[in-house]
């Protein structure tokens, strides 16, 4: 067996410190496993946590590891999205993955296993296990049970979309109170395939989660087991001594987007894929992937695409049954944390929920869900699609309306300013002009649906959009941003913007002479501490927004 990193680190002062801890003789020479938990009092996507790290310390010891606990940031949406316009919220990623870091590789542990819960622990677990390069395991947080009022569905989404709609004079299935009351009725994440589950799909398609884990139910029987299965694993993938770069290869980053692709995931899979990438040191281009998987078709239509609940897509075989659906177009000999290659893992395996996840020549609709747009007006820009039935436009031609800020852009829509045919623009909402994306570019397209425009306009942004986002024609994500001098910083009201899906395109129909005559924005939004950290080191959407030096 390799030896171990820590055993090269037990110095006295370490044994002195761990004997205190009640750890003896003989616990000095097991592997020490760092559990790393995001817990958290202020959000029900963490607040289960504690008793998994419990079950999973449990776990380790009998396996023969050494656990040590170890607490992150726990960034949530609809929590710690209140302040500052919701800039902490993508900006926690990074927080997560540096937590992670300064812990479990100062101390130099030998492995690590994280609770991955809400949408941006995903990708922070996965970026520091691909910069830390130590044998890593992600478990699958769950998702929260939904309510019901009257028989009928309600879940987060319900609430967020019916107060928005109200203000615009959308009348929500039920009082948006009663939907507050009823819409959680247990611990995890979203209900639907918005960002977390969208990740949680990732993490296994990746091959960093168990297979057969994602999604599943928060805190219940299942998920637990889940849990302790991945704690006996930890242990033996720190004595085989296999590493995330080797499952992090381009073939898994390919099944990863075949996945998203294939559940009409969230847009935000993007940028968290690319910058697990860059952490480990990877020159894979996850935005030149994306068009190479884009025959990918959608095979289930989990809300917010379709009608699908997300208990149903579980019970259906989830993230597993849909790889096995993809089999002939992923790369089956990508290796996994189970010690096994992607193809081993889906031998025998039968899906449970054919009715749920399409066959890949009957899916629900044509691909991509998801696409990336080039042109005179971004270097990238990011559209979710989902099923491509008609019912958003796909081509669109029309004359500008610049806002500066989200709220700007919802005053003119509650004030009837915006019209049909108009390309809707609210920008300063980029990495750095947010900055880490804040700014509430979600609440606009909400509030374009609510008010009749979502067909009927075009909605572009610098943005992010929450994963629950799926209404109009979106292109969000555009880079380069405001603050760095993109076009979008210097197109002006009635500027013709050009948008095709077919084409993979987004226009401008001003000379590119003219456009770069014209002044830029620079930062309009104010930042300090933390998030003035965040403004100076982000790199571009090219990279993911890690926080990382420029290549010199």
């Amino acid at each position: 067996m390799t030896r171990l990193r820590s055993l090269s680190a037990n110095s006295p002062g370490r044994r002195a410190n761990w004997k205190a801890l009640g750890l003896s003789q003989e616990d000095m020479e097991k592997p020490k496993i760092a559990v790393v938990n995001s817990s958290s009092e202020l959000a029900i996507c963490y607040a289960h946590l504690d008793g998994i790290a419990k079950i999973v310390k449990e776990e380790i010891r009998k396996a023969g590891g050494v656990p040590f606990e170890v607490r992150t940031a726990a960034p949530s949406d609809f929590i710690t999205g209140a302040g500052k316009s919701g800039s902490y919220i993508l900006a926690g990623r990074d927080i997560i993955a540096n937590d992670i870091e300064v812990q479990v590789e100062a101390a130099m542990l030998d492995g690590m296993i994280c609770l991955t819960s809400c949408d941006k622990t995903p990708p922070g677990h996965l970026m520091a296990a691909a910069r830390l390069n130590i044998p890593t395991i992600l478990v699958i947080g769950g998702y929260q049970q939904a309510g019901e009022i009257d028989g009928d569905p309600v879940d987060v989404e319900d609430v967020w979309s019916g107060s928005v709609g109200e203000r615009f004079g959308a009348k929500p299935k039920f009082p948006v109170a009663d939907m507050a009351e009823n819409a959680i009725r247990g611990p995890g994440v979203c209900a639907g395939m918005a960002t977390a589950n969208t990740m949680h799909c990732v993490v296994e398609a990746l091959g960093m989660a168990l297979p057969g884990h994602a999604p599943v139910r928060g805190n219940s029987p299942k998920m637990q087991d889940n849990a302790r299965a991945a704690a006996r694993r930890i242990v033996d993938m720190v004595g085989e001594q296999l590493l995330p770069r080797q499952i992090l290869t381009e073939g898994a980053f390919r099944n990863a987007i075949a996945t998203v692709l294939a559940v009409s995931g969230s847009i935000n899979a993007i940028k968290h894929l690319q910058a697990t990438a860059i952490e480990a040191e990877s020159d894979i281009d996850i935005f030149t992937l994306w068009e190479e998987m884009s025959d990918v078709p959608v095979l289930s239509a989990v809300r917010p695409t379709g009608h699908v609940r997300i208990e149903q897509f579980e019970d259906a075989g989830g993230a597993m049954a849909v790889l096995k659906r993809l089999e002939d177009r992923i790369d089956t000999g990508a290796l996994t944390c189970t010690g096994k290659t992607l193809g081993e893992n889906l031998r025998g395996y039968v899906i449970p929920g054919p009715e749920v996840i399409h066959a890949v020549d009957d899916p629900v609709g044509e691909g991509p869900a998801i696409a990336i747009l080039r042109g005179s007006f971004a270097e990238t820009a990011v559209v979710r699609l989902g099923i491509r039935d008609g019912s958003r436009p796909e081509e669109f031609v029309g004359p500008a309306r610049v806002f500066e800020d989200s709220m700007e852009c919802l005053q003119a829509i509650e004030d009837g300013k915006v019209q049909p045919g108009d390309v809707v623009i609210a920008r300063n909402q980029g990495l750095k002009g947010g900055p880490a994306m804040g700014g509430g570019a979600s609440l606009v397209l909400f509030a374009l649906d609510a008010a009749g425009l979502a067909k009927t306009t075009a909605f572009v942004t610098d943005g992010q959009l929450s994963g629950l986002c799926l209404k109009g024609l979106t292109v969000a994500e555009v880079s380069p941003e405001a603050a760095t001098g993109g076009p979008i910083g210097k197109v002006r009201d009635g500027d013709v913007i050009r948008i095709s899906v077919a084409n993979r395109s987004i226009d401008i129909d001003v000379p590119a002479g003219e456009i770069r005559a014209r002044e830029g924005l620079g930062y309009r939004n104010a930042a300090s501490g933390y998030l003035g950290n965040f403004r100076q080191d982000v790199r571009d959407m090219s990279t993911g927004g890690v926080l990382l030096p420029e290549a010199e």
